[in-house]
């Protein structure tokens, strides 16, 4: 099997902030599939990767690869074509930014020289490249309907044995092994609707594709489904979900609205937890960008919440059109929060922090849970994390 290294790009990592904290930009989760499992998939390949040194044991970068691919690129057949035509010292570009690279000598592999070593390559086609964190959701839709044809063509749903579930459009319906679906409505006439693993459709869920449940997860009774939608595996949700993706491991298993939102793993919603996507006056929203220090402009309408992973809310707890929030943040009180919520928080005006100790203590027992340990490599992760956003609790600085 052909190895392959997917490469953080130096100059959009950081702008998918807070969930690159905790991963390599290739485990992000978009449509179905995380970007690294779709390279697999399309090439028949294992992959490593190349990433931050704080990253790399649990991500580790693989030995013997001669093939290095942007980690931020989603695939698709006419750049699988592209990148399996690069010759050995070919690079391939598109408008300035490294795609793909094929190097002489792939121990020595660097973006700083990649131009001053290689062979140029243009690539001509569209691509669709995930450098901002709320692109997340924007592609989603998208690569949705990718990753169904990926993983369903050629092959047989196990279908629904259920005769109080209505179907619409059946043949865009794929049901893998072991799936429950009971008395739900789920609707791919707009989009396929894939049903992983395992999962279950409770009572009442009311489901609009594209829309994916993962290997594992859950619609609570009476959820609402609205499509463009992801729930990554083992997790819960219920409620009203609009355009949002939840990479995995996370509840958000009440009442209370997400849309145009990205959710890290091993989060939790309190019940009634709510996300503003559009402000009053439909003005283009603003986001904390955590290179340039300050809030930017996504031009985007509607946009949610972005939260990195081990973060929680309270009950009731209101979240303003585009707010970030880090990772390992405990989210609670009266009124908005602030819409930026620094990592390890503690409250929603963020007077005072989570320690670590408490913290590891709260995340062991959440991924217990779900039959997965607290490891070494996690908390070294973590460890770093804390470190690495000290700056941004200025309350520590006031004590």
């Amino acid at each position: 099997m052909e190895q392959v290294t997917l490469f953080d790009d130096p100059a959009y990592r950081g702008s998918l902030l807070p969930f690159t904290f905790t991963r390599p930009v290739a485990e992000i989760r978009v449509g179905i599939l995380k970007i690294r499992e779709k390279w697999e998939k399309y090439l028949d390949a294992t992959a490593g990767f190349m990433t931050l040194d704080y990253l790399q044991e649990k991500f580790p970068p693989l030995a013997n690869s001669r093939l290095f691919i942007n980690g931020g690129l989603c695939p698709d057949q006419g750049l699988v074509t592209a990148i399996k035509t690069l010759e050995k010292g070919e690079y391939l570009y598109k408008d300035n930014i490294l795609l793909a690279a094929f190097p002489e000598d792939p121990s020595s592999f660097s973006m700083d020289t990649a131009k001053e070593k290689g062979a140029l390559k243009t690539y001509e086609g569209e691509i669709t490249l995930i450098h901002r964190n709320w692109h997340i959701f924007q592609f989603n839709a998208l690569e949705l309907r990718k990753d169904f044809v990926l993983l369903t063509t050629n092959r047989t749903s196990a279908g629904i044995n259920d005769s109080h579930t209505i179907a619409y459009n059946p043949a865009m319906i794929f049901v893998e092994e072991g799936a429950k679906i009971r008395a739900a409505v789920l609707n791919a006439e707009d989009g396929p609707i894939y049903i992983g693993k395992n999962a279950e459709v409770q009572e009442g869920a009311l489901i609009k594709g594209p829309f994916a449940l993962c290997e594992g997860s859950t619609v609570n009774m009476g959820g609402k489904m609205r499509g463009d939608s992801t729930i990554g595996p083992f997790s819960k949700v219920g409620g009203e979900v609009s355009n949002s993706v939840i990479f995995g491991y996370s509840n958000k298993g009440h009442d209370g609205f997400i849309g145009n939102t990205v959710i890290g793993e091993w989060c939790n919603f309190g019940a009634d937890t709510n996300i503003s996507n559009l402000k009053n006056n439909y003005a283009p929203v603003k986001v904390w960008d955590y290179t340039k220090g300050s809030f930017v402009n996504t031009g985007l309408q509607f946009c949610g919440l972005m939260m990195g992973d081990h973060s929680k809310t309270g009950i009731n707890t209101m979240f303003n059109t585009g707010t970030v929030v880090g990772v390992g943040a405990n989210v609670f009180g009266a009124g908005f929060p602030r819409t930026f919520v620094p990592s390890f928080s503690w409250g929603g005006e963020g007077r005072s922090t989570f320690q670590m100790d408490k913290f590891e203590e709260t995340a062991a027992k959440v991924m217990e849970r779900r039959g997965v340990a607290l490891d070494q490599k996690e908390k070294s992760i973590l460890d770093k994390v804390f470190d690495l956003t000290k700056a941004y609790r200025i309350w520590d600085k006031e004590v």
